[in-house]
């Protein structure tokens, strides 16, 4: 399994219960916030459609079928090979939190195993069983106990990088910001600094100068077709869909470490992004995005809406005020005059 996805399997004999868990424990894990798909594995065959209706003549004629209604969409494909079920995952994590695979006792993917009032033990080709649960009462709060560990577990193992965006034209400050100084550092280098030690890796995001102590980080393009400063974000997540990211600005000067650090303590299961609130907006421009962000930046770019306020009102965006201690971090200078303010300060 790779490192990082939520993905778990519930298994057992036909009759163990399977199906009645799922359903018990799904409406508390949607209520903790999570997206939630299951994959149900059929050995008898997948019953969706209705022979002879129009769908089903497409299908038999060889397309794959989308049926939609009212409050549901459905699709109805072949499958993809031996690495179907892979496949079928990775494009529900797309935009789920988690997925949940009913059945499939097989597969290499960390399972619970569900024991049957005729046969309780574990078959022996069966691998990757994480917990045993019994028949009988406590099921539920067992596997809500596991699920909420494994998550925990993914989201500590998921890759994470830091990006720093360096794509602005920076017409208002006449010259380009990462390039500026204060206390006797670019902007930019205080940003990685920021960055560094929260991160495996920090990366430039744009074209942009960058003083010589950076011109070792590897650099990201922005992708072509899409503008503004907000683009980094994608270059970032097509380079590597399956990492979470922090990233930052280069007209921060007083970002810290310890800003860096209070917003990567914000990550949790069921968020996409953790853009913080500052002075009645929201700063997308310093903030952490997890893997799902990618799915829908890559929607709201293909509409033209790439904007803070559109990322701020996502529904699984988390926007926590920052602490009076940490807010200077979250300022950021636009002009000469805004830079020689902050200098006068210092």
């Amino acid at each position: 399994m790779k490192a990082g996805r939520a993905a778990f399997a519930v298994c057992g004999w036909s009759g163990s219960g399977k199906t009645t868990l799922l359903e018990a424990v799904l409406p508390e894990l949607v209520r903790q916030g999570l997206a939630v798909a299951v994959v149900k594995h059929d050995a008898h065959g997948v019953s969706l459609d209705t022979p002879g209706k129009d769908s089903d003549r497409l299908f038999r004629a060889g397309a794959d079928i989308c049926l939609r209604g009212p409050g549901e969409v459905a699709w109805r494909r072949r499958p993809g090979g031996a690495t179907a079920l892979e496949a079928v995952i990775d494009g529900l994590l797309l935009d789920h939190d988690l997925v949940l695979v009913e059945g499939h006792k097989l597969t290499p993917l960390p399972k619970v195993w569900l024991a049957h009032p005729d046969d309780s033990a574990v078959p022996a080709q069966v691998t990757a069983v994480a917990e045993w649960l019994a028949w009988g009462a406590g099921r539920e709060e067992r596997l809500l106990a596991r699920i909420a560990a494994w998550l925990d577990a993914a989201g500590v193992e998921r890759p994470l990088f830091g990006g720093l965006l360096v794509g602005g034209a920076s017409r208002r400050m006449g010259r380009p910001k990462q390039l500026l100084t204060h206390g006797g550092r670019s902007l930019a280098e205080i940003s990685v600094a920021a960055l560094a030690p929260h991160v495996g890796e920090v990366l430039l995001l744009g074209g942009g100068e960058v003083a010589p102590a950076l011109a070792h980080l590897r650099r990201l393009p922005d992708p072509p077709g899409v503008a503004g400063p907000l683009a980094g974000l994608l270059a970032a997540h097509r380079w590597a869909p399956e990492a979470a990211w922090l990233v930052a600005a280069c007209d921060l000067p007083l970002v810290s470490p310890a800003a860096v650090g209070w917003l990567k303590q914000g990550r949790r299961p069921g968020r996409w992004a953790v853009v913080p609130g500052h002075g009645g907006s929201v700063e997308p421009l310093l903030a952490a995005y997890e893997p799902q962000a990618l799915h829908w930046l890559e929607g709201e770019a293909t509409a033209g809406r790439l904007a803070p306020r559109v990322i701020g009102g996502h529904p699984k965006v988390a926007t926590p005020a920052v602490g009076v201690d940490l807010a200077a971090a979250w300022t950021n200078v636009n002009t000469p005059a805004a830079l020689a303010a902050l200098e006068g300060e210092g």
